[in-house]
């Protein structure tokens, strides 16, 4: 039985015909490798399906865990305490307390102590002069201060999109993804602020680089058994990211992504963010309807000016 999936963004459209169950697996004895690779009925690596790859793992190597690349078992039972979350902790950051365990989807502490593993380090590179002003100069929703207008909200803030590497980058909730293909496209759908990304596997070039684009313009091909994903056209111009999806098993994606820009940082810095098998279907993440914040927030900042 075919399930047939309709994915559209702006004026393009996509239809993606996903099987209900996987091909039978081919063996890739051209690696010269005995596992069962799920195939397509076209012959592409399957990666159909509902994945996550929600993690307690930092994106950061802690400073504890200087020169550390990989914890014991007996060390990861140790910082994967059950102790839950309160909504009413406060935190510098978030003063007024925020979310406690009911909205969490935690995952797993893997052995692991970043999820960047390049530089070796485990940290990001360092930001550009030109980075550090422009990031003094940010506001968004965790500033302690007022706000002018909605132009001091990020994207994020604003229920957009999380930009790139953000959308494919795991946090706090909801950090899954639908994976839908056909011979000529993949279209990732993303469950946080529900991005919906097409890549074509087609060879056309990018979109010129004047046309900037909040999640970018992805192109595709495959490299043996690996989806590689450029993206290009981003609102920071000069943004590169690729991403290499490899399925190592029936509940596993290796997810690497490499992200590559000189105006931010001053050096690339590539992470590993492994995909597994969703409890269940994606559904709509309707943010932006009961998105409250926004207006509150300014309203309490009319309500600090001063009085004229």
């Amino acid at each position: 039985m075919t399930v047939r999936f309709f994915v559209c963004v702006s004026l393009s459209c996509i239809v993606a015909g996903a099987l209900s169950s996987p091909v039978a697996g081919q063996t890739n004895q051209a690696a010269g490798q005995s596992e069962t690779i799920l195939r397509t009925p076209w012959g592409h690596p399957d990666l159909q399906g509902a994945w996550t790859n929600s993690t307690t793992t930092p994106m950061e190597r802690p400073a504890d865990l200087k020169g550390k690349e990989f914890l014991t078992e007996e060390e990861r039972a140790l910082r994967n305490p059950d102790a839950g979350i309160s909504a009413f902790e406060q935190s510098t950051i978030m003063p007024t307390g925020a979310y406690n365990d009911f909205w969490l989807e935690k995952g797993e502490l893997s052995l692991r102590t970043s999820l960047i593993v390049d530089p070796p380090d485990g940290k990001y590179p360092p930001l550009t002069a030109e980075a550090v002003e422009r990031r003094q100069q940010q506001r968004g929703s965790f500033a302690n201060s007022g706000f002018d207008s909605w132009t001091d909200f990020s994207t994020y803030d604003r229920c957009l999109t999380r930009g790139m590497p953000g959308a494919m980058s795991p946090g706090f909730y909801n950090h899954n993804y639908q994976i839908l293909q056909t011979p000529t496209h993949v279209v990732i759908l993303v469950e946080m602020i529900h991005d919906a990304r097409i890549v074509p596997l087609d060879g056309r070039p990018h979109v010129p680089d004047s046309l900037e684009q909040w999640i970018g313009d992805a192109r595709g091909r495959w490299d043996g058994d690996t989806l590689v994903v450029e993206t290009t056209n981003l609102r920071q111009p000069q943004r590169v990211v690729e991403e290499r999806f490899t399925r190592v098993d029936a509940d596993t994606i290796d997810y690497r992504i490499t992200v590559t820009d000189p105006a931010e940082w001053t050096a690339p810095w590539a992470a590993l963010m492994p995909m597994s098998p969703a409890s269940g279907p994606l559904f709509e993440y309707a943010c932006h309807e009961g998105n409250h914040s926004v207006p509150n927030m300014l309203s309490g900042s009319r309500a600090e000016d001063p009085a004229e």
